[in-house]
């Protein structure tokens, strides 16, 4: 039996707390502020509600987001990145340096 790494290996934490295909995408759309499952969804369209639904109520429980319920008719619920989101800005910043750096690449593979 293997030892499960999580909360041991900073590797194995990090992959756990941000799998899913679509984890690094919504914590970009979160960075400009707190938007709406509604928006997201719009800003997402090929990712399903039950998808979009899943992966932020999982975000959350890793205290990588919050979600804000406003008593009020109809319901609105915000996400935005907690304090532990926000530290994760500078690696968003990095991904985006290293994924443009790779489109790069792969066209010159392509052409």
């Amino acid at each position: 039996m293997t030892q499960d790494l999580f909360g041991i290996c900073p590797y194995v934490t990090a992959q756990r707390v941000l799998r899913g295909k679509w984890s690094i995408v919504i914590l970009h759309h979160l960075e400009g502020g707190p938007v709406r499952f509604n928006e997201l969804q719009r800003r997402l369209p090929e990712m399903t509600h039950a998808t979009l639904a899943k992966q932020l109520r999982s975000l959350e429980e890793y205290g990588v987001i919050t979600r804000t319920e406003y008593p009020q008719v109809p319901p609105k619920v915000e996400y935005a990145l907690s304090p532990l989101g926000e530290e994760f800005r500078p690696v968003l910043a990095q991904f985006e340096a290293w994924g443009l750096r790779c489109i790069e690449h792969l066209g010159k593979d392509r052409g």
